[in-house]
């Protein structure tokens, strides 16, 4: 049998023959310097007893690179180009590859299918690493794309343990800080619309938002929580329910501007003024903030900045290979509280 196992070899079945982690592997299939010699014969010669031989790694080790970068993105095409935050992270990370000289490729993957047609144009190297947004919990594809032997850097992250590299801004420290804004302006039955919970900026930006009750000696009230989905229509439907569980709230804190301009609509159709009645605090500092009546004291993220870390980092990646499980490459950017009128 010389060896070889029946059907397709995986990274991880080389890994474990070599005695090294998966991202060991990958280093040294993508012609990474950061490897030893002795990893490095150890890892050959698992591939050559399994007969994992990938076009990739023959890619890799040859030296040639597509110098294409694909930005992958999970959404509809009609929240892709509704969303302010989208379209500043597509800036921040063509603005990056520009001055590297890469080419971006947009993509949207909106169902199983679509992911399945992506992984295969990956597995035939058309590009030299991916760019991951808006990424919930139970995606598979991150790792998936380590799998392939492909460098990828998550915008956010699945967990709070993530072990792909990732850029995020403080979600925690965005709704502590907005909590403690709407105490200081005397208000003490504050809600919350938070954003789908199967993604851990929404799990992130709640817990901020529960510890800031805790410093200022409130006590949480889970009538006060309602999740939606960062749309517009998602703010409109988690107000309303807040409104008929809680009619006496006296604050929101929306886990996006986005959801705020939602909660704001329901509250003006139920004759609640902002801020005199409700005040009101958004997540994004966006156009949108600015333009709504009235301005929307936002926490502010780095949104353009995260897009061009990101693109750094991958580049890095490409050219000293995937980082381990272990030692994930990770970046937590600061936000800033941006007040205006309606707090």
């Amino acid at each position: 049998m010389n060896g070889r196992q029946s059907g397709r070899p995986t990274l991880e079945q080389v890994a474990a023959r070599a005695g090294v982690g998966r991202g060991t592997v990958s280093r040294v299939i993508n012609g990474s310097p950061r490897v030893s010699e002795q990893t490095r014969t150890a890892v050959a010669r698992a591939v050559a007893e399994l007969g994992y031989v990938p076009n990739q790694a023959a890619r890799a080790l040859a030296g040639s690179r597509t110098d294409a970068i694909a930005l992958v993105i999970p959404e509809a095409e009609a929240r892709l180009f509704a969303e302010p935050y989208f379209l500043d992270l597509i800036r921040g990370v063509s603005a990056e590859l520009a001055e590297a000289d890469k080419q971006l490729l947009l993509t949207l993957v909106r169902s199983e299918q679509e992911r399945q047609r992506f992984e295969q144009y990956l597995a035939a190297q058309r590009v030299d690493g991916v760019l991951l947004a808006s990424v919930h919990g139970d995606d598979p594809l991150p790792d998936r794309i380590r799998e392939l032997g492909l460098p990828v850097v998550m915008n956010g992250r699945r967990a709070e343990a993530e072990p792909v590299p990732y850029v995020d801004s403080d979600n925690i420290g965005a709704g502590r800080a907005a909590v403690a804004h709407l105490v200081a302006r005397g208000r003490s039955r504050i809600a919350t619309v938070a954003g789908p919970l199967d993604m851990y900026v929404a799990r992130a930006r709640l817990g901020g938002y529960r510890a800031g009750l805790t410093e200022a000696g409130l006590a949480p009230d889970e009538d006060l929580v309602s999740a939606g989905d960062f749309t517009e229509a998602g703010g409109r439907r988690a107000m309303r329910l807040l409104l008929d569980r809680r009619p006496d709230l006296d604050a929101v804190f929306a886990a996006s501007d986005v959801m705020a301009a939602g909660a704001r609509g329901v509250l003006r159709e139920a004759g609640r003024r902002v801020p005199e009645d409700v005040a009101l605090v958004g997540v994004d500092d966006s156009p949108v903030a600015r333009l709504m009546d009235p301005p929307l004291t936002s926490v502010r993220q780095p949104i353009e900045e995260m897009g061009r870390t990101m693109a750094r980092m991958l580049i890095r990646e490409i050219h000293e290979g995937t980082a381990t499980p272990e030692e994930p490459r990770r970046h937590v950017l600061p936000t800033e509280l941006v007040v205006r009128s309606s707090c």
